[in-house]
């Protein structure tokens, strides 16, 4: 089974206006929503793909029933915890020419929400796969993906985290079996310059040192780049198709890599099949169709 952690979910409100003003009544040109946060993304995703997964992660008020009844799937599984005060948070994305967001705070996750999240770990056997990914609440406390990362320790299981600066790098000693930062992100780790593809390889090797078996490296319209636990390094690029969403891309391939490994153990096959579900997501108002991945994926 998969696990995907999302500890701070979203329902995304996306409107699209020709120009937008302060101060004054702004009328939308088309308004769209949708059930988010980045680990929920992945296991809608690998549901595209014919896998199974169970998503965790905490809901609460009318927006959780929203995303609870909303991600409905014959194959994920919901196990949320549902928090008694509060409501899961929305976040507005402006699209008027340029990309304005508003996010949420989200509600207070108690310590015994905490616990009751960690004892549902405590199911994972040996062959999983737990998947963690996004930001952490701010009432959360800093250090909680490795409190998880140390609850599964023992067992014998895959695990990704898609996540930012300290957050990934505290992962690390877990020695997870994917990462996925971007230029950026390499940047803020290492506090350095990513110009060009040998600095991308240069501090992608470095995580490795630090304990990531396979990085991949989110290039935007320059592809992705992975170095793999065997010391190869892949590249994909990505088509000049018109990008209409860049949100959920990541998620979508991180879901296609995990996907594509787990089918075949072939990390060429992965990072394409990873590279074609974002490339999909990013051509679509939502997230990646099985249509658009396999057009994409013939294509690539």
């Amino acid at each position: 089974m998969i696990y995907t952690v999302t500890l701070s979910p979203s329902i995304d409100y996306i409107v699209r206006m020709s120009s937008m003003r302060t101060n004054v009544t702004n009328r939308t040109d088309s308004e769209e929503f949708y059930y988010g946060g980045k680990g929920i993304n992945v296991s809608q995703v690998l549901a595209e793909l014919d896998l199974n997964s169970t998503a965790l992660g905490f809901v609460a008020g009318f927006t959780g029933d929203a995303i609870e009844k909303g991600i409905r799937n014959s194959r994920i599984r919901t196990e949320f915890i549902r928090l008694k005060e509060g409501f899961t948070r929305i976040n507005i994305k402006i699209k008027s020419g340029g990309e304005t967001e508003i996010n949420g705070q989200g509600p207070d996750i108690p310590a015994e929400a905490l616990e009751e999240l960690m004892q549902k770990l405590d199911r994972i056997v040996d062959g999983d796969t737990l998947v963690l990914a996004g930001s952490i609440p701010k009432t959360c406390p800093d250090d909680i993906y490795e409190r998880m990362l140390e609850r599964v320790k023992d067992k014998k299981i895959m695990i990704v985290v898609d996540a930012t600066k300290q957050l990934l790098v505290n992962s690390l000693s877990a020695h997870p079996f994917l990462i996925k930062p971007n230029r950026q992100e390499l940047s803020e780790i290492f506090h350095a310059e990513v110009e060009n593809a040998q600095d991308v390889e240069k501090y992608a090797r470095k995580l490795q040192e630090m304990g990531a078996r396979n990085v991949i490296v989110s290039l935007g319209r320059q592809g992705a780049f992975l170095v793999d636990e065997n010391g190869e390094s892949h590249t994909c690029g990505t088509l000049k198709q018109p990008v209409i969403n860049t949100v959920g891309a990541g998620d979508s391939m991180v879901a296609g890599f995990v996907a594509g490994y787990q089918k075949t153990g072939d990390y060429g096959y992965a990072l394409k099949l990873g590279s074609a579900c974002g490339n999909a997501t990013s051509f679509l108002p939502g997230l990646a169709t099985r249509e658009k991945i396999d057009e994409v994926f013939a294509q690539l």
